[in-house]
């Protein structure tokens, strides 16, 4: 660099040139013909310097993108605003909504009314009933919003004010146990691999539609869902942010596995509620702070439905790429929990270090847990083109399905890890350790298109297992139910986790199954509903005892006193989303809002946030235990949300199949 001031002058030279008048504009001197102008124009621009010529480019070229983007962002509105005939602007009702430019996977909801008075008391609706009926697939379009647009969309909802709830019990000191999704316990098929083909960058195009209809407008319902979810949140945010759960008694937190996991379980939903601004600060936490490099073990059951589900599941909504590279991350973590003689995976993993290992206790895993992670291992597979995800998983339920120990199609709740074998032989439920292995051979049939036919063998026998072995009915309303047998000895326990039957069973008569199993469902989810219906609280509790025998004086259900907590859990309300999304009768809708209702009775916190309570039979003092669930958020409210919609295409199931923790992932090979 040189000093300006140093420099000499600039050099300047002349040219003097005389022109004649004709020689100046031309033979023929001035015409005014379109070459002589083009000639004038370029030599006025000749004269302009190259900064001032610059400058009119770029001037130019930041007119012509202005034009394009405007084009791009008005083209659509414009088009739906000009084809909406006359008779359409007349008679349809006004929806007063937040409308998008690119209208968001799934629509947002309504604006709220600004109401600042109590919670809504709303009657339960009674409209006529649905008629049975296969619907076809949806037009629920995946195609990915513009990231400019998802930041700036911001639900209009008013702030309603929140209602307060007692909560004024001591924090009680809960005993050291083993947690199956919550539950208090004591220690004591295959497809075709994936395409290499499938790229990493793939984007969920396949569920694409062509067009997307008109939003169906939020109903009351739904909004009160929007605004317990809130509420919650706003507990998790003020006291747990970044942690895994809320205790809102004591407005602190709790860990499990330090990675969020409310958050987490509770991303998709916040998109499916249309909680745009939510999402986005979740989002910014997942891009910054979630980190899975870090020395801490894990379950692998827990950790694959609700962080690797969740994140699978928000990437297919969103379209944000960020969720697919942390699924995929998460995914490799896990891997090493295979590693084992059987290839029956251990229960826990050390994401850090890359090791894995059985409880302290045993080397026993439960069949539940490592028969209802494939959904979220097979679909990881199918969208990185990566085989050893699938492979791992199904080489698990090839073996399962060649044991011996099964009884009619039931399994047992262990499997060793060294031998592959079943152990602890003769007791049989669908309650704990057993559950989702049932459900998620169902799911897996749908999910790669219903062409795994073992899956399905092992479901229809299975279902066979449970009407032979299982069903009873109660006294003194002949309530059926799904007891356990121990040993050739039928207990009539059925366990909260039961009740997610019922939809299962509408599942797969929705996807062509026998019509006896829809029948039972009916059946069952009366008996669900009566599990909240008899008790004091409205409430279920953990786990009850049915009554075989007529008693004067006593109901169907008896609960002991070991069993009467309620952790907030989602069975009930799934079956009952199931169960109104394919009959369309409205009592299944009537019955989730007595039970939201219930929640916001007895288990809201004024401060913020829903706690689990340790007595549902004791209504002016249900002992909260202070700790919301993160299923509570990523489960519950998300299946009440579902089931007071109309709208057969917000999360279509002919498009879409839930793992066990309601993360929608979407079928491979639609109907």
């Amino acid at each position: 660099m040189y000093s300006a001031a140093a420099a000499s002058p600039p050099r300047r030279d002349f040219i003097s040139v005389t022109l004649s008048p004709e020689e100046a504009v031309g033979v023929g001197g001035y015409n005014n013909s379109k070459a002589w102008r083009r000639r004038s124009c370029w030599r006025k621009w000749k004269q302009l310097s190259r900064l001032q010529r610059s400058i009119i480019l770029f001037l130019f070229a930041f007119l012509a993108v202005c034009g394009v983007v405007s084009f791009t962002s008005m083209g659509e509105p414009w088009k739906s605003l000009t084809n909406k005939s006359s008779d359409e602007q007349r008679t349809e009702p006004e929806i007063p909504a937040l409308k998008l430019v690119n209208p968001a996977v799934l629509p947002a909801p309504q604006k709220a009314d600004a109401n600042a008075g109590d919670y809504p008391e709303l009657s339960p609706q009674k409209q006529p009933k649905m008629p049975h009926i296969r619907r076809s697939p949806s037009n629920l379009q995946i195609k990915p919003p513009r990231r400019d647009v998802r930041l700036k969309t911001r639900h209009a909802t008013s702030k309603i004010v929140e209602e307060l709830v007692q909560a004024d019990k001591e924090e009680k000191t809960e005993k050291s146990v083993i947690s199956w999704r919550g539950a208090v316990i004591e220690p004591d098929q295959s497809t075709e691999p994936p395409s290499s083909k499938i790229k990493e960058s793939e984007k969920p195009s396949s569920l694409e539609a062509e067009g997307q209809k008109e939003p169906v407008p939020i109903n009351e319902r739904q909004m009160a869902v929007i605004e317990a979810f809130r509420h919650a949140w706003k507990g998790y945010k003020d006291f747990a942010w970044g942690h895994d759960e809320l205790k809102p008694l004591s407005k602190s937190y709790s860990e499990w596995f330090g990675l969020g996991l409310t958050l987490i379980d509770a991303l998709d939903t916040m998109w499916i509620l249309g909680l745009k601004e939510e999402f986005e600060e979740a989002r910014i936490w997942v891009a910054n702070d979630l980190v899975f490099d870090k020395n801490v073990d894990v379950n692998l059951f827990e950790s694959t439905i609700r962080i690797l589900g969740g994140l699978l599941s928000t990437y297919h909504l969103s379209g944000d790429s960020l969720f697919l590279e942390k699924a995929k991350d998460i995914g490799n973590r896990l891997m090493p929990a295979f590693k084992t003689p059987s290839k029956i995976p251990y229960s826990d993993v050390n994401i850090g270090r890359g090791t894995a290992h059985p409880p302290r206790w045993t080397s026993d895993s439960t069949v539940a847990e490592v028969t209802s992670i494939q959904l979220e291992f097979r679909e990881l597979s199918r969208l990185t083109g990566d085989e050893k995800f699938q492979k791992a998983v199904d080489e698990v339920m090839k073996h399962v399905h060649t044991l011996s120990g099964k009884n009619d199609g039931l399994v047992p709740m262990f499997i060793n890890t060294n031998s592959g074998q079943f152990t602890h032989l003769g007791v049989y439920t669908l309650g704990a350790r057993a559950d989702s292995y049932y459900e998620y051979l169902l799911k897996q049939w749908i999910q790669g298109g219903k062409k795994e036919n073992e899956l399905l063998e092992d479901y229809m026998r299975a279902i066979e297992g449970v009407k032979k072995h299982l069903l009873q009915r109660s006294q003194p309303k002949k309530l059926t139910f799904v007891g356990e047998l121990a040993h050739g000895h039928f207990s009539a326990k059925m366990d909260h986790l039961v009740c997610f039957l019922p939809g299962t069973l509408a599942l797969g008569a929705h996807n062509g199954l026998t019509a006896d199993h829809m029948k039972l469902a009916e059946a069952l989810i009366e008996t669900c509903y009566q599990m909240y219906e008899q008790v004091e609280t409205g409430l279920s509790p953990e786990i009850v005892h049915f009554n075989l025998h007529a008693q004067k004086g006593h109901k169907d259900v008896e609960i002991k006193p070991a069993d009467r907590h309620n952790l907030l859990r989602p069975e009930t309300v799934e079956s009952l989303f199931y169960m109104y999304r394919f009959t369309g009768d409205k009592k299944y809708q009537d019955w989730g809002w007595e039970i939201l209702q219930n929640f916001n009775k007895y288990t809201r916190v004024p401060t913020g946030g829903y706690t689990s309570i340790n007595n549902v039979q004791n209504p002016s003092n249900p002992e909260p235990r202070d700790k919301m669930e993160s299923f509570f958020l990523g489960e519950t409210l998300k299946y009440m949300f579902l089931l007071f919609s109309d709208d057969v295409d917000l999360i279509n199931l002919d498009k879409f199949v839930f793992n066990t923790e309601a993360h929608p992932l979407p079928i491979w090979v639609p109907a």
